[in-house]
């Protein structure tokens, strides 16, 4: 697995095979871990910790027991923990933004986790909260947009990206969905100009039956990390994580032939 502590000093033309992230998205202890434990078998790169799916958020100790409990047992697999938010297509919580971010701070301060997703969306006063405690405790700050209706243009991609580095992300990430493969082509040609450009890693990905081949060829591009199911979807598109592992070695060689 790659020194994910040092994924930002990672050259780019070293990058060709994208990070397999794997999303945990149980809604209680029970299938949280039932689902952890099938997840680590497979041994992917990361595993994100979808927590708007879990059911009580509001006990902010019970989540930290999880947390605590998911480090222990996931075989020193990087964590990445995520609340996605209903207005970019997560689940509906009862939390206020608020609590959200106050949730984060909590999990941070832990110790436990490699790297927190924050939406550009977001206020800014959260998002400069999430840096500010993200350097005090080291921990990698992915900065990301997802649109579920369409896909922006080539141009309007790389500005999500490059808001994410110049809002202080270590990590940028923009997820789109297309209506056709002309769209796809369009993500990925957005994702090589953006890792050609920008100092940090990107994540990109078309979302869908037809953003398939994103996931599978993201990495050619740039694309630092690609999504895969180890035991429950979390985005429509994502594909078993052993087909994609498959897919990745065919490319990886012909890449280095």
């Amino acid at each position: 697995m790659k020194n994910l502590g040092q994924l930002t000093a990672i050259e780019k033309d070293e990058q060709r095979r994208p990070l397999i992230v794997t999303p945990l998205v149980g809604k209680d202890r029970h299938q949280l871990m039932t689902q952890l434990d099938e997840i680590v078998k497979k041994k992917p790169d990361v595993i994100e910790w979808r927590i708007d799916y879990v059911t009580d958020l509001h006990d902010t100790e019970g989540v930290l027991r999880l947390t605590e409990e998911i480090y222990e047992r996931s075989a020193n697999i990087p964590l990445l923990f995520t609340r996605r938010s209903s207005r970019e297509g997560g689940e509906n919580i009862t939390l206020t933004e608020q609590e959200v971010f106050d949730l984060y701070e909590a999990v941070v301060q832990t110790g436990l986790i490699w790297a927190i997703d924050v939406e550009l969306s977001s206020e800014q006063a959260e998002i400069d909260r999430v840096v500010e405690f993200g350097k005090v405790y080291g921990v990698q700050v992915l900065m990301s947009y997802h649109n579920f209706e369409r896909t922006p243009s080539k141009q309007d991609i790389v500005q999500k990206l490059t808001e994410a580095k110049e809002q202080g992300a270590h990590i940028g990430k923009v997820a789109v969905m297309p209506t056709s493969v002309e769209d796809v082509l369009t993500l990925m040609q957005a994702t090589q100009e953006a890792a050609a450009g920008l100092p940090i890693p990107i994540v990109t990905m078309s979302m869908g039956r037809l953003g398939a081949l994103s996931r599978m060829m993201g990495g050619a591009c740039g694309s630092a990390m690609t999504f895969a199911v180890g035991s429950e979807s979390s985005a429509p598109g994502q594909i078993p994580m052993e087909e994609l592992q498959t897919v990745l070695d065919v490319v990886e060689r012909v890449m280095e032939e």
